[in-house]
């Protein structure tokens, strides 16, 4: 697992009235962790050769860690997946 140094970590808020944005420290629980492609596939429920396979047609929300490792965020994953929800109900 990767360390994040939440020391460092801030979050814009915009002011209305279009005057400069206000940076204010983010609280440690509220930084989502990224996973790896392990993970991500566990979650999904697919292969890791699936997950690498949409990451090379970039049709899956990652990003990479030092320009090599694949990342994801848990909640653009859940979201990404819910485009595919299919209600499966019987007709009555």
């Amino acid at each position: 697992m990767e360390n994040i140094d939440t020391r460092s970590a801030v979050q814009v808020i915009p002011s209305p009235g279009g005057q400069a944005a206000a940076l204010q420290p983010v609280r440690p629980d509220m930084i989502e962790k990224p996973i790896d492609v392990k993970t991500a596939a566990e979650f999904l429920g697919v292969s890791a050769s699936l997950v690498y396979a949409y990451v090379e047609r970039k049709q899956i929300p990652h990003f990479r860690m030092m320009g090599r490792a694949i990342r994801f965020r848990l909640s653009e994953l859940d979201s990404w997946r819910q485009q595919f929800h299919v209600n499966g109900g019987i007709n009555g």
